[in-house]
């Protein structure tokens, strides 16, 4: 079987879409799979070279986000035949309409993942930026929806929560697997290789967030959280680790806002991790927290919980109830007080309880996370009717 996934870029800065992309490399090829990644990318662009599966860079790119490229649509039609099935990655930039506009008539089927591009969350936090969504809606996303074989949603509550955005919705909705693979081998090298990197926390306690320096993701609840247990972290030796693309305004204002609680001297900020560095932190950390105010899924979060890291998370990471359900970490809502609890409950917790905690975030992951049954799940819908697809 033969697959195309279609993203507006490879760029890792992008999070986990095109994390989640990676790993699917591994998990496509055990199940007998093709497949390539068609992008807006300029073929110069310094990440293809290190995707790690075959990418067509259809770039240049023009009109901002949005991301028109001339060379995509045709490039697109022209070699659609030579796949079983198309997969959308996201909504809302040129690669998403584009495709749909290449495959009408074309009888090659194409399915969506909306990757939580759909969450009301945007509605409530942006009401302009929805504004000029909705004109753009009706006629190219909605389109984009309305004619996939079928829209592919992480878990129950994405689904539930995508028809909440707009009116004009219609879908055929489908909850598939997701996650990530199993980690690499070689636990003492990446913890070594991490260490040497930032040999300050040897001697730490390490409460880690790796992700997109980004407001939905409660990065700033989750330094003033943070302060209002300066001291009892400072007498347990904790250090906050912030990893990811740190380069932005918003991750300067973070930084200026911690130098004025007092606690920029315990916190951390590394920049990406990538690879050996990335799987290093998570073998070091005691906890992962992404105190969020939306997330669909969370790549990082079952990646720490691949690692047998316990997840401190808010109630708007969709797979909280998982998390919950199988007591591998903590969950409270995404609130100043909500994320103080969090570090609370983790500080207070005896080892014994943190032990079993790791455990059981391992035993989640593989029940509900590794991502390996995804491939086979995508090859069930290619052969089942429109029918059986749940329309919302």
């Amino acid at each position: 079987m033969r697959i195309l996934h279609c993203i507006s870029s490879m760029n890792p800065a992008g999070g986990g879409p095109v994390e989640a992309l990676k790993q699917l490399s591994g998990a496509y090829e055990a199940s007998g799979c093709t497949v390539h990644v068609a992008t807006l990318d300029e073929p110069s662009a310094p990440w293809i070279k290190d995707a790690g599966l075959p990418v067509f860079a259809l770039g240049p790119r023009y009109l901002g986000k949005w991301g028109y490229a001339p060379a995509y649509r045709g490039w697109i039609k022209s070699n659609a035949s030579r796949y079983d099935l198309i997969v959308i990655d996201g909504i809302w930039q040129y690669h998403s309409f584009g495709a749909w506009s290449a495959l009408k008539g074309t009888g090659v089927p194409y399915v969506v993942f909306t990757h939580g591009m759909l969450d009301p969350w945007f509605k409530r936090r942006y009401p302009l930026k929805h504004f000029r969504k909705w004109m753009f809606w009706p006629w190219a996303d909605y389109r984009v929806l309305r004619d996939a074989k079928a829209v592919l949603f992480t878990c129950e509550e994405e689904r539930r929560l995508a028809r909440r955005s707009f009116w004009l919705y219609k879908a055929r909705g489908v909850v598939v697997p997701f996650g990530t693979s199993m980690p690499p081998g070689e636990h003492d090298l990446q913890k070594a290789l991490f260490l040497e990197r930032f040999p300050g926390l040897k001697k730490k306690r390490v409460l880690l967030f790796l992700g997109r320096i980004h407001e939905k993701k409660g990065v700033e609840m989750l330094i003033r959280a943070f302060a209002a247990h300066a001291e009892s972290m400072r007498e347990n030796s904790v250090a906050l680790v912030i990893a990811g693309p740190d380069d932005g305004d918003y991750a300067v204002r973070m930084k200026a806002l911690a130098r004025e609680l007092g606690v920029a001297d315990q916190i951390l900020w590394t920049g990406m991790l990538r690879d050996k560095l990335k799987w290093g932190a998570f073998r070091v950390s005691d906890a992962f927290i992404l105190p969020s105010f939306q997330e669909n899924f969370g790549i990082a979060v079952a990646e720490a919980a691949a690692c047998g890291v316990p997840v401190l998370i808010s109630d708007q990471v969709n797979i909280w109830r998982e998390i919950e359900e199988a007591d591998a970490g903590f969950v409270a809502p995404a609130t100043i007080a909500g994320t103080e609890r969090l570090l609370s409950n983790w500080l207070k917790a005896p080892s014994d309880e943190m032990g079993r905690k790791r455990v059981n975030a391992h035993k989640c992951f593989l029940e509900n996370f590794l991502i390996d049954r995804l491939p086979s799940r995508l090859i069930a819908l290619l052969h089942q009717s429109d029918a059986r697809c749940k329309a919302l």
